[in-house]
């Protein structure tokens, strides 16, 4: 097959990622190119990516979304796969990528198992290890949706799940945490109130506790130890601090 059709461009956005990135960019030297697309980083994430030889790019923000379909457009392979800043790619799983794009039909997109590190240890339940998220597809084939948060990859053609996973770092710390939790309900709460959704403490307080039993119970996350309670509390105070400030978004509207 020409080597052409079988090329790969790794894509990813970045922001302040120099904890994560360095790990991320050298678990991909076997990609054709990596491009990364940054949103103003005042840390050591360009000298990082640089120092690698990878194609850096600046750009203000627009939310994951459109910002993830920028990082798409400035890919110049045939084949697209979007990762995190904080994600790592096995070499079982570069090997199998490297396989199935160069035997498989080019309008195929491919779901990858993903298990996330909390605090330092490997979730295996909880609803979120493993995983499975579209990651790998066809340029031109899928983008994604708008969404400032929770975007996810809109595609047509058939899926087909990889066997090989990655990593996701996306908790180092419990200050971490709570950094992320903050950003991730504030731009949450905001996709809401721009839908014209409505809350109020009692909703706020719902699905907060929600959150906490599907993560801890339903999905078995009580089988991860300590962790996998902290993870069940994250989940819940995240629900609940979105809800919270749509209210409160809703209420300074009025």
């Amino acid at each position: 097959m020409n080597a052409t059709v079988t090329s790969i461009s790794v894509v990813i956005i970045t922001k302040n990622a120099e904890r994560t990135l360095a790990s991320c960019l050298d678990a991909l030297k076997w990609a054709t190119e990596i491009v990364i697309l940054d949103n103003g980083s005042v840390d050591s994430t360009a000298s990082i990516a640089r120092e690698r030889g990878v194609k850096f790019h600046i750009s203000d923000w627009h939310g994951f979304g459109p910002q993830k379909n920028l990082a798409i457009d400035l890919g110049s392979s045939h084949w697209i796969l979007s990762i995190d800043s904080d994600e790592y790619v096995t070499p079982e799983l570069a090997a199998e990528i490297k396989r199935v794009i160069a035997l498989s039909p080019l309008d195929d997109v491919f779901e990858i198992p993903r298990i996330l590190k909390y605090c330092g240890k490997e979730m295996r339940h909880g609803g979120w290890s493993p995983e499975y998220v579209p990651r790998l597809f066809r340029k031109g084939r899928a983008h994604f949706s708008r969404s400032l948060v929770h975007e996810r990859l809109i595609f047509e053609s058939k899926s087909r799940k990889l066997v090989n996973h990655i990593i996701h770092d996306s908790f180092d710390s419990l200050e971490d945490v709570l950094e992320k939790l903050n950003r991730y309900s504030s731009l949450g709460a905001q996709q809401l109130a721009e839908a014209g959704r409505g809350s109020s403490l009692i909703t706020a307080f719902m699905h907060g506790l929600g959150a906490f039993f599907k993560t801890y119970v339903t999905k078995a996350g009580f089988l991860d130890g300590a962790e996998g309670f902290l993870l069940a509390v994250s989940n819940a105070e995240g629900a609940y601090y979105k809800y919270v400030k749509l209210y409160y978004l809703n209420k300074q509207k009025r």
